[in-house]
């Protein structure tokens, strides 16, 4: 995957949100989480450019490139975190007013006819089966019309983390699905399973909220 476009403006967005968590949400100083940040770009870009390129329909793109921020920031920590600092962390790096302004949009689309296609597209496309960083899903609407669950067979964060050695921290991004469910305003988020901890897949729930 080259670097530039999308996974270098992901760097320029995020860059600042990731750092300044390392110090509210990890007890770094500045100076180490300033250290940390710079060792972490050059990391990023190494793992960017070892991904395939992504096909054009492919959804998922922004995700891996997601975890790799992640995975990057892991590999310069003096210290590995435990899965309930990963969470909290992650949580804290992703939630800029960008990303909240991404989710309220999508809320604004949840359920509606172009959301319900794009999800059915996706599911068509397959396209873990040609690249392993990403992901392969069924679209399951719920029978008593209350909304639609995503459930993903092959999942592109796992193979990434794997790879690096945060399998057991792949939870600490599966909770942000709660996270961004809830900035958009229009879901709740249900699941039962994840692949992470040894489940037959990943169930993603998304319930029409109550209007009140």
């Amino acid at each position: 995957m080259k670097y530039s476009g999308m996974p270098a403006g992901m760097w320029m967005l995020f860059k600042k949100q990731f750092r300044n968590a390392l110090v509210a949400d990890l007890g770094y100083g500045f100076s180490d989480a300033n250290r940390i940040t710079k060792a972490s770009k050059t990391k990023y870009r190494e793992i960017i450019e070892k991904l395939p390129e992504f096909e054009k329909e492919d959804r998922f793109k922004t995700n891996i490139v997601n975890c790799a921020l992640l995975t990057a920031f892991l590999l310069s920590m003096d210290r590995r975190p435990s899965v309930e600092e990963a969470t909290r962390y992650y949580e804290q790096a992703m939630t800029n007013k960008a990303t909240k302004i991404f989710c309220r949009m999508g809320g604004k689309k949840k359920f509606t006819d172009s959301d319900i296609e794009g999800m059915k597209k996706t599911a068509a496309l397959r396209a873990g089966d040609r690249n392993p960083y990403s992901w392969n899903m069924d679209y399951l609407p719920y029978n008593d019309g209350s909304g639609y669950e995503a459930r993903f067979y092959t999942c592109g964060i796992c193979a990434l983390m794997k790879e690096y050695g945060f399998y057991d921290l792949v939870p600490a991004m599966c909770h942000l699905d709660y996270t961004m469910s809830e900035l958009g305003g229009a879901s709740d988020f249900v699941r039962e399973y994840t692949l992470a901890s040894g489940g037959p897949y990943c169930d993603c729930g998304y319930k029409k909220k109550e209007l009140v």
